[in-house]
Parts: structure tokens; sequence; C-alpha cells
């Protein structure tokens, strides 16, 4: 894992444990003031104890003293929208807890703390041999894992997961602790909070206070605990300081955080499977849950609470996708990656090579070739499973009632009240109509455009005796299912019935699916298998070879570091800023909409902007700065990561890539690539000055 001098500092994302070796002496050159072991240490508090996993798919940090946590509005969007109602929309109109009584807790939000890590790839590999096929290979490495797991977890008071990287190449574990109780500080408005919406989604420039805040509570101990109230706010091992005095061009900028997927050791036809046969039905079918959850949304503030977190979930993968489309397609990144495994390819079939490494570029070829078809088919049924709230019933609410039913009634009294709990959450997230149109749409996309590989055989024979049109039977599905209502389960659980289950339309036609998307045909299975370690050579041949330049793993959701600087994109006319690396409040101003969902204000925004009231929170230059671009390598998990200055203070939060670099997942460009973020100054004006929540600002330790 040694780092020629070649690598651009910018381009990575890189384990704590080895940024001494690898990356330090380039950090301080940039304008790092830190040691290695000011930002990671094992025995002594660093920066990495003031960084959060949040909530498993973003990240946050700690701002104070007392627990308080920074992450993105969209990361906690869903934790907002449950504790929302139409009459105290906490969404809509924002809300700031004026003392520690007015936080609020959700059912279930939980931050992660990252504790320690360590290699264990010796270890691992030294229970695999390569006459072993991929499930063999997995279940020795599976049985390996659990010992690790058991052996540093302290009898369940830590967490710990243990990854592969380099495609089953090299092997790590982390440990973890977790705090439950997280409860609700304040939100900026969404008009703020989402300012933009879908159509600024991925673009620059941007104008949005994409920020919320959070409070984690412990026992009287600094332990985790269930909710109390009798709970304490959590004392961090160390917070993030406050840094007011702005950015310029060439700054030093560092990012830690979750990134949760990239792939840049993705091969030419994994590429070309994505752009062609994968993403283009993810976005079909996003497109289409979105459509219909959007007539209901716009019905009632209601109707809009109960999808709002679904269709911003979807509504961002969908353009991400086709960003991904667009941006792979536009620069030729398969040909690339073809172009480089031509070149392994001579290098594996040279004599001492070939035993290990010749067959490896047409093995991964010939998997692709057999499930093209196979993973459009795939993605629209993912969209059907993940827009609508019945697709997948069987093996969420109905395997619970199949397993009720076959037990005995001691086990059915216990299993009874939770049952009830998951049958009132599911009904908080749905609204009957909606569904209906949900399924019947969706069942129709998939029956009519996943034309190379066959369907699932209920839908098709549904389809064919409806025409395609899907709308009859699932009304008549539903008013027939026991699932569409808590009245009906609770019924079906005082008399619970096998044969009615086995029986229920929507039970039967989810699972009909399911095991149709779960099934693959022999030669798939063996393609998948032979591809599982033809793929493990090419990443270990390519570093060997050293024809692959890539120097740090894929990002999978664990910590990692990412240095650069503030830097500016062309000149942009849309942007009233001088240099195009930030944004202005005039400038969101300047795109205001009266009325608009995406694109209206706050009265007292468009007031303040006017008489220029930015406090102490305005630029040298007299504006007020919104957000701001970086060249930091990131991706989707990095929402919500702190944006630090050389001295590890925080000048902004992570919350999005620009659509130019929508490849960076599969291939990094240092001339396209740039992370936004909001400005700090931004956030705290929002929270002082527009929203009157000072108290919150004076827990902080702001540096001037």
């Amino acid at each position: 894992m040694l780092v020629p001098a070649s690598v651009k500092a910018d381009e990575g994302m890189w384990f704590l444990m080895f940024i001494e070796r690898l990356n330090h002496r380039d950090m301080q050159k940039m304008g790092l003031q830190l040691t290695a072991e000011e930002i990671y240490s094992i025995n002594n508090h660093s920066l990495k104890d003031a960084i959060v996993q949040f909530n498993g798919g973003c990240t946050a940090e700690l701002i104070s003293k007392d627990g308080l946590v920074l992450t993105n509005h969209h990361c906690g969007y869903d934790a907002i929208a449950e504790l929302s109602t139409a009459d105290k929309n906490h969404l809509k109109n924002g809300f700031w807890a004026g003392s520690r009584k007015e936080e609020i807790k959700p059912s279930s939000l939980f931050v992660r703390f990252f504790v320690r890590m360590d290699d264990c790839s010796k270890r691992i590999l030294g229970v695999v041999n390569d006459k072993m096929t991929e499930a063999e290979r997995e279940k020795a490495i599976n049985a390996e894992i659990a010992k690790i797991e058991k052996e540093n977890n302290e009898g369940g008071k830590y967490v710990v997961s243990v990854r592969p990287f380099f495609q089953g190449n090299e092997y790590y574990y982390f440990v973890y602790q977790d705090y439950k109780d997280v409860r609700l500080v304040g939100t900026p408005p969404e008009s703020l909070g989402k300012f933009g919406g879908d159509t600024d989604n991925w673009e620059w420039p941007r104008h949005t206070a994409d920020f919320s805040m959070f409070r984690i509570y412990g026992d009287a101990n600094g332990n985790p605990a269930e909710y109390s109230e009798n709970n304490v706010p959590l004392k961090p091992k160390h917070y993030l300081p406050v840094n007011l005095g702005g950015v310029k061009e060439n700054d030093y900028a560092m990012i830690l955080g979750y990134p949760g997927r990239t792939n840049r050791w993705m091969p030419a036809g994994g590429i070309e499977q994505n752009v062609k046969f994968a993403y283009p039905a993810w976005v079909e079918g996003a497109k289409v849950g979105m459509d219909n959850m959007k007539k209901y949304m716009n019905q009632s503030d209601a109707l809009n609470l109960i999808y709002a977190s679904k269709f911003a979930s979807t509504a961002n993968y969908w353009k991400n996708r086709q960003g991904m489309i667009d941006a792979l397609s536009k620069f030729g990144t398969a040909k690339t990656k073809a172009a480089q495994e031509a070149k392994f390819n001579a290098w594996a079939n040279k004599p001492e090579n070939k035993a290990k490494y010749g067959d490896v570029v047409a093995t991964i070829n010939n998997f692709y070739k057999l499930t093209n078809e196979k993973s459009r088919h795939d993605n629209y049924m993912n969209q059907l499973f993940r827009t609508t709230a019945y697709g997948a019933v069987g093996r969420t609410i109905g395997k619970q009632l199949e397993t009720y039913a076959k037990a005995d009634p001691a086990k059915r009294a216990q299993m009874a009240p939770a049952i009830l709990e998951m049958a009132d959450e599911m009904f908080k997230e749905l609204h009957i109509p909606a569904e209906k149109d949900l399924l019947a749409a969706q069942l129709k996309l998939y029956s009519t455009k996943s034309v190379g590989y066959a369907i699932a055989p209920m839908v098709e024979k549904i389809g064919k005796e409806n025409n395609g049109d899907f709308s009859k039977y699932v009304n008549a599905a539903f008013d027939l299912s026991i699932l569409t209502s808590k009245e009906r389960i609770k019924a079906f659980l005082d008399l619970p019935s096998e044969a009615l289950l086995a029986s229920d339309p929507l039970y039967v036609l989810s699972n009909d699916m399911l095991t149709h998307f779960a099934s693959k045909s022999d030669a798939i299975a063996k393609a998948q298998n032979d591809y599982g370690a033809a793929f493990r050579k090419l990443v270990e041949g390519l570093r060997e070879s050293k024809i692959g330049s890539i120097k740090y793993p894929d990002a999978n959701s664990t910590l990692r570091l990412t240095y650069g600087k503030v830097r500016s994109l062309p000149a942009d006319k849309r942007n009233d800023a001088k240099v195009n690396n930030y944004t202005t409040l005039s400038g969101q101003v300047k795109k205001y909409k009266k009325g608009d969902a995406e694109f209206d204000l706050p009265a007292r925004v468009l007031e303040m902007n006017q008489n220029k009231d930015f406090g102490r929170y305005a630029d040298k230059d007299g504006t007020l700065h919104v957000n701001f671009l970086t060249d930091n390598d990131i991706t989707g998990g990095n929402s919500g990561s702190p944006v630090l200055n050389g001295k590890g203070e925080l000048i902004g939060l992570a919350f999005d890539g620009n659509i130019e670099a929508m490849a960076g997942d599969v291939i990094f460009d240092k001339n396209l690539q740039r992370t936004i973020n909001v400005d700090i100054r931004y956030v705290l004006w929002v929270i002082e000055n527009f929203s009157g929540a000072k108290h919150i600002v004076d827990e902080m330790t702001l540096v001037k």
C-alpha cells in the first residue's frame, strides 16, 4: 500500500490508521497543522472521537461538550418527518428546542462511534484456499469473522465489524460503540433545509441550509442507554471547535466520514451493464414511484408527511443514477477500463502468470454477458420493492404473521405485541389509495419493460389476463387482503389461520415476486461463483503488476479521511459570487419563487437579505456565504461529514457532489470532482439570526 509521489492528494478515501505512514507529509505540505496522533489515536482523544456514523447511512460530528451533533437536513429528514404532524409540522416550519426538556426523541435513531481498527488479513485468509468454491470460502470466512467479533466485543459492549477490502484480498476489523438515545434539537424550515429541491440536487451553484441538529444522551456515567428521562447529555472525548474565518481558494480542506460505496475497481463489463441495463431500469422505476407518490403528497400536508422521506430518497437516487449514465457515457469510462483490462490480460497470459490469472478477464466478461438482462429485470423489481409498501410485504409483516400462525398459543402471546407495534409503524407510513396506484403502476412497468429475462410467474399470468392493466387486480387484492389495515391484522391475531394467509392475494403475490427475485439458473449461479474468484484475482493482479494505479480500498461505510483544497469551478453566470467557489444569500434570493415547492423562501430571509442583516457571520466582503466548493473525494454516506481546516476546526458541512463528476464512484476525475458544502457561518446565521436560537450557538466553541 505504499503510495508513489505521483498520486494526487485530493484523490482517495484513506484509513485513519495509515495516515502517518501514507499521507501525513502530503497533508502537511497542503496546510495540515495536526499530527497523525491528533487525527487518530487509540489511547488519547483525537478527531475520530468527534465523528459518528448517523443512523447507519450518513455522517455527523459533535460540536459541543454536551453532545450536540450536526448533520445534514436530508440525513435527519426521516426523523424530522416522523416527529412532525399536520398541526406541528417541524419538517415544513422548522423547530428549535428552547431547552433540553423540549428536545424530541424519534422512535429509532442511533449514532455509532469508531473506537479502533486493526488488520486481520492473515488470519482471515489463512482459513481459505483456492480449491474452495465461493460459497465454501464465504462459510469459512464468516466462521472466523464470528470468532473475531466475539473476541473484541467485550461481552456486548461494542459492535465489531470485519470488512473485506480490495475485493477480499485484505480484511480489517472495526470496533464501534452505539448510542441509541438521540434527540432532535433543531432544524431549519424545509424551504431552507431543502431549498432547490430536486431541481438543484447534484447541481452547482447551490444555495441550501442542508443541516439539522441532534443531541446524544447516555446514562449518568456516559454509557449507552435506552431512552430515559434520567439520561444526560453525552460528554464526548472530543468535539470540534467552529471557525468563523471563512474560506478562500486553495485553503486546506479535510473531510472525515463514512462514505458508503465506491466501485473504482469495477471491470469494464460492470460499467457497461450499469449504463445500458441496470441504471436505466432504476431511473424509470424510480420515476414511476415518484410520480405516483407526488399525486397524493400534493393533496395535503398529512399525506405529504407520510411519503416525504421515501420520495426524497427515491428522487435523490433517481437523479444520481441518471447522472451516472450521462457521465459514464460521456467520458467513455467503460472503454478506459477495457483498455486497462486488455493490458492486464496480456500480462496475465505471460507464462509465469497464466496459471493464476490467465482466464480472469474472460471469466468476468462471461458473467456480465450472462447477467445483463437479469440486472435490468432486478432493477425494475427493486424499485417496485423500494417504492411500494406491499411489493415486499411477504418478507416483512407477512412473514411475521406466517410464523405467528404456525406457533403454539404461548409463543403467539409473546409475539402479538411486537406484531401490533410493527403494524402501527407500517400504517403510519402508507396511504392505501396511494399504495394501490403505486403497486399497479410498478407491476405494469415491470411486466412490460423486463423483456429480456423471465418475469415472476404470477405477475406474467395477471398481466396476460388483464391486457397489462393491473389496476383491477390490485384493487380486488386490497379489498380481500388481511394486510391492508391494523384492524384486519388484529383480527387475524385473534383468529390465526395458515390457510387464510396462504390464500391472501397480496401475500401470495409478494412471495411469488420475492422467490423469483432470489432465484437464478444453474448457469448464472456457476458464473457468479467463478466471477467472485476472478474479480478478486483481477484486483490482486492489477496491484501486483502495477497496471492498476489505485492505492486505496473502495469505500464501504467505514471511517475514511479525504483531503484537498477549496477549489472553484470555471466562472458561471448563474453565480453572483466573485469567485465560483462559493455562493451568497443574495444569490439564493435571486432564485426565490413565491409559493414554489422548491424555491420559496421565508419572508424573513428576504427582509434580512435586503437589510444585509448578517451579524457576525458576514464574510469580510460584506456578503453572507451560503455554500462553497472543495475538491475532496467523497460519495454517498459522507453526507453530513465535517469539513475541517488545517487545525481541525469546523468550516463547513459536506452535503453533495456535482453532476459533472457523477462518474466519481467509478473513476476519479481531478479536474471535475467537487464536494458541495454548507458554509458553517451560514449554519450559525440560520440558527442564531434567522431562528433566534442563540442558546444553541452559545454551546459551541467559536474561533475567529
